[in-house]
C-alpha cells in the first residue's frame, strides 16, 4: 500500500506518536510519500529521519495508486489537505494531535488499531459535499472549493455590511451583518455552530445560510438544499470586503458578484467502524457532562 503523509507542525507532546506512526509503517511494508514542507519540519524541529518513498506539493505530485492521504494535526490541518488534494479522489485520513476535532477523530491511543483496519479495508468512507465559489467577472482567486464553509465579511471593524442575498435567483433577504457564512454538512459543526447555525449530519444534502451578528434579532439561520444555488451580491462603505474559503482569504470590490453551488465532485474522509457522528457530537462537544441531561 502507498499512502501520503501531510501536515504541518505538530504539538510537542506528539513526536513520539508521531515517530511510533513511522515505524508501523516501515513495519507493515506501507509505502509513503510527504509533503515537502511537513518533512523539513519533521527533519528540523522534530529530529526525525523518515524512510520516504518521495515528497509532494500537490496532488498531482501523487502517484496514481495512492489510497489514502493521511493529515496530521487537526480539522484545519485536515482541510489544508483537501487544498493540497483539490480534486483528488483519495480518501483523507484525520489523525488529531491536539484537542477538538470532528474530521480529525483518530486519537493517538487509537493509531495503531486506526492504521491495522485501514490496510485491511475495515473503515468505512464517507462522502462529503463540497462548496464551489464562482467570482463573477473576477478569476484571480486560486482556489474555489471549501469542504467547510465559504464566508463574506466586512474589513474594518466599524460599520456593517449588506449582504443582499438569492437562492435560485430568487431574492431571499438582504443581510445587514458582520457577515454571512454559506457553510456544507461539514461546515455545520464549525463557523456556522459558533454563530447559532444548526448541527446538521454529514449525509444531509443541504446547506446552511448562517448570519453573522446580524442587525435584526429576527433574522435566523436557514437550511436550504445543497441543488439550489446562492448568489450574494454585498454592498458598504470603503472598497472591499473579505472573502474567505475555508481557511484561505482574500478582498474583494463591492462591485463584485459571488456565486455559490455543490461542486461537481465530494470529498472522502475515513472513518473508524467504531466511530459514529453522534458519538463525535456527544464526546467533542461534552454532552452529558452534566448529569442532569
Amino acid at each position: 500500500m502507498k499512502i501520503a503523509l501531510y501536515g504541518l507542525t505538530v504539538n510537542p507532546d506528539f513526536i513520539d506518536e508521531f515517530a511510533r506512526l513511522l515505524d508501523l509503517l516501515k513495519e507493515k511494508q506501507v509505502e509513503y510519500f510527504i509533503y515537502r514542507p511537513f518533512l523539513e519540519y519533521m527533519q528540523q524541529d522534530c529530529c526525525l529521519k523518515p524512510e520516504f518513498a518521495g515528497i509532494f506539493e500537490n496532488g498531482e505530485d501523487l502517484p496514481d495508486d495512492v489510497s489514502y492521504i493521511f493529515s496530521l494535526g487537526g480539522d484545519g490541518t485536515l482541510l489544508k489537505s483537501f487544498m493540497v488534494a483539490q480534486k483528488s479522489s483519495i480518501p483523507l485520513v484525520g489523525i488529531n494531535s491536539g484537542r477538538l476535532g470532528f474530521l480529525s477523530d483518530i486519537s493517538r491511543i487509537e493509531i495503531e488499531q486506526a492504521l491495522d483496519d485501514i490496510i485491511s479495508g475495515n473503515v468505512i468512507i464517507d462522502e462529503r459535499t463540497v462548496l464551489e465559489l464562482e467570482i463573477v467577472h473576477n478569476n484571480h482567486s486560486d482556489f474555489q472549493y471549501a469542504l467547510n464553509e465559504i464566508t463574506v465579511t466586512k474589513l474594518d471593524s466599524s460599520s456593517m455590511i449588506s449582504i443582499n442575498t438569492f437562492i435560485n435567483d430568487e431574492y431571499l433577504n438582504t443581510y445587514w451583518a458582520d457577515g454571512l457564512i454559506i457553510a456544507t454538512p461539514t461546515g455545520s459543526t464549525a463557523y456556522s455552530l459558533s454563530v447559532g447555525g444548526p448541527i446538521l449530519t454529514p449525509d444531509s444534502r443541504n446547506f446552511v445560510i448562517s448570519p453573522i451578528a446580524a442587525h435584526h434579532l429576527t433574522v435566523r439561520p436557514i437550511v436550504v438544499p445543497d441543488h439550489h444555488s446562492i448568489t450574494l451580491q454585498v454592498e458598504g462603505r470603503g472598497l472591499h470586503f473579505l472573502t474567505s474559503v475555508d481557511s484561505q482569504s482574500e478582498p474583494i470590490y463591492f462591485s463584485v458578484m459571488l456565486k455559490i453551488r455543490k461542486a461537481s465532485f465530494n470529498v472522502k474522509t475515513v472513518r473508524l467502524k467504531d466511530h459514529s457522528f453522534f458519538s463525535t457530537l456527544r464526546n467533542k462537544l461534552m454532552w452529558g457532562v452534566d448529569k442532569r441531561n
